[in-house]
């Protein structure tokens, strides 16, 4: 496993722990405090917890090699998995909204909210930063979309507890100067951050089932292989090129041009140093299919 994989799968190990810490004790505080708020903020922690280990199981499936099953390797584990994750993010949200929202007709909302809810929100909110800045720079610096995806996910996190602060507090200034109908604002606040882990299951979902479907990167993408493709030696041209996705990586079917005369011993070394070249220089490529078609150079003139 090279360095690059390591760091990132450290910093996801480091994300599970904190998410998992972050969930028990919100979900503590929510109950003893009486905040539908701070228990669907619970929720969302936690859902990012198996969220992450759903991931990375995926992306450890993934990094298997190909084999007789699985010609094209093991990438679309991942995929299955954010799917699975996606489905549970929705039926939790639901869930929570529809307590929250009932909440408002019981008498649960006449119980005072403890101001411990009020720390730990605060709490949550630091950690979460802490997170986002930690997962966002290393993304960046080792050129991975997926961790820089998990830092956004903590940012995320961080909206909900944001929304849970305000639902919260306006409980408290109710309780607080005896302003009644505030005391509805900790459950609203529950139901919209059940909305926001809704939204984020069925943007999972869509993701996965685009990538299951093998998405076809478009010409923007797909100009950088192109690049790399012409800039190998003997190479005439590039007659058609096609990158399909497949998990966390893409699968490159190339057409490339060569001179007529050469041998076809020659034509197979030049497609064999495409296909090298954009494995070392796209990380997201895990494998080419190179077809040599042969260039006529006096047709050309003629």
């Amino acid at each position: 496993m090279t360095n690059r994989y390591k760091e990132a799968q450290r910093a996801t190990i480091i994300g599970i722990i904190v998410n998992l810490i972050l969930a028990v004790v919100k979900g503590i505080g929510g109950i003893m405090g009486n905040s539908r708020a701070l228990v669907a903020d619970a929720a969302h922690s936690a859902s990012d917890v198996v969220s992450s280990i759903a991931v990375y199981i995926g992306v450890r499936a993934a990094q298997k090699p190909p084999d007789r099953e699985h010609p094209y390797g093991h990438g679309k584990s991942e995929n299955v998995a954010t799917l699975i994750v996606a489905i549970l993010l929705v039926v939790v949200g639901f869930e929570i909204m529809y307590n929250s929202i009932s909440s408002i007709w019981s008498d649960t909302t006449n119980e005072v909210t403890s101001m411990i809810v009020l720390y730990i929100i605060i709490f949550s909110l630091i950690v979460k930063e802490i997170l986002f800045q930690y997962k966002y720079r290393l993304g960046t610096r080792i050129n991975s979309p997926a961790l820089i995806a998990d830092a956004w996910h903590h940012r995320t996190d961080a909206i909900s507890s944001a929304v849970a602060l305000v639902g919260v507090g306006l409980t408290l200034i109710g309780a607080r100067y005896d302003i009644p109908y505030l005391e509805f604002f900790d459950p609203i606040a529950g139901a919209v951050i059940a909305v926001i882990i809704m939204y984020m299951g069925f943007q999972l979902a869509k993701e996965a089932v685009s990538m299951t479907l093998e998405v076809v990167l478009n010409e923007r993408e797909a100009a950088g292989l192109m690049d790399t493709a012409m800039s190998v030696d003997k190479v005439v041209q590039v007659d058609a090129l096609s990158a399909r996705s497949h998990g966390s990586y893409v699968i490159v079917d190339i057409k490339i041009s060569v001179d007529a005369s050469i041998t076809v011993e020659d034509g197979h070394r030049i497609g064999r140093n495409v296909k090298q070249q954009l494995i070392r220089k796209h990380d997201i490529v895990r494998d080419v299919n190179v077809h040599v078609n042969p260039y006529d150079f006096d047709e050309t003139e003629d």
